[in-house]
């Protein structure tokens, strides 16, 4: 029941989404955008953790899982460390994934030549 809640959740959080692509002339960047402030914004009022707690992956994955995170890491760097938590919390909380995301570029880029079209 997990993955079926993961997978509705997901699919529902990325339907605005395709529906901004497909009836809008707002671009894919913008979009996106706006779904990392939309997260920080439901992170930062504390309505996000509920329903990343409830579906798991599906809400932690997309981008605004992304933008929870960064509202989240801010939060508590802040409660440790004061006023300079607004600067580090964010990358604090998202190094890791961060890392993750440009090694795995780096070596798709290294094993795999682009073809011209």
């Amino acid at each position: 029941m997990t993955y079926l809640w993961a997978f509705l959740i997901g699919g529902l959080l990325c339907v605005p989404g395709q529906l901004l692509i497909d009836c809008t002339k707002l671009t894919p960047a913008r979009i996106l955008v706006g779904y990392v402030v939309g997260g920080v914004i439901l992170g930062a009022a504390g309505l996000y953790d509920g329903l990343a707690e409830f579906a798991g992956a599906g809400a932690a994955v997309p981008l605004s899982g992304f933008g929870n995170l960064l509202a989240h890491g801010i939060r508590t760097e802040i409660t440790e460390h004061g006023a300079a938590g607004i600067l580090t919390g964010g990358m604090t909380a998202a190094s890791a994934g961060i890392t993750a995301a440009m090694l795995f570029g780096l070596l798709a880029a290294v094993l795999f030549r682009a073809k011209e079209k």
